[in-house]
């Protein structure tokens, strides 16, 4: 797990994600430590849920470098507030990361705090380099990228997304 000053950064583990995929609650919290959001995964979210567990069990390595739940540690309820992960392991000292904070809990920093989490961690791995794709119509991400010193270094077509700007920051 990784600690922020407000934040638990959880590993969805296969077995995690089984459970939130097959509705298995109460099941899901208790592995997880969290309370998960009532309507989520939506649709694109329990897509993507099965592609990262499929990435884990075909390879252990995958697994503490995908997704991680964003639980607000500071409420005594433990919410899932998001979710926040790197695309894989670290790939010629770089690692993609990409983050979501449901709506309730948007505006709180929360997004921020969880990507310098996951920076630190990275960079206590060897990660000298972050990536970033964010849709060009997300401003919200887009400031989060330029506060952290982000740079725009290109554009890619997502078969999920549309469009995206590509951001790298080398690790300083």
């Amino acid at each position: 797990m990784i600690k922020t000053d407000r934040l638990d950064l959880v590993v969805l583990s296969p077995d995690l994600i089984s459970d939130i995929l097959e509705g298995r609650r109460a099941e899901a919290e208790a592995l997880g430590g969290f309370a998960l959001p009532d309507d989520w995964p939506d649709a694109h979210d329990s897509r993507f849920l099965r592609w990262r567990r499929e990435q884990m069990l075909g390879d252990a390595a995958y697994e503490g470098w995908l997704a991680r739940a964003i639980v607000l540690r500071s409420d005594e309820a433990r919410p899932m507030i998001g979710h926040v992960g790197y695309h894989g392991p670290p790939v010629g000292g770089a690692v993609e990361m990409g983050y979501t904070v449901f709506p309730p809990h948007r505006g709180t920093g929360y997004a921020t705090e969880a990507v310098l989490g996951m920076m630190k961690h990275a960079r206590e791995h060897g990660v000298e380099r972050f990536i970033l794709s964010i849709s060009p119509g997300n401003a919200p991400s887009l400031a989060i990228a330029a506060r952290l010193g982000f740079v725009r270094t290109g554009e890619q077509m997502d078969e999920e997304d549309g469009l995206e700007w590509v951001f790298e920051l080398k690790a300083g």
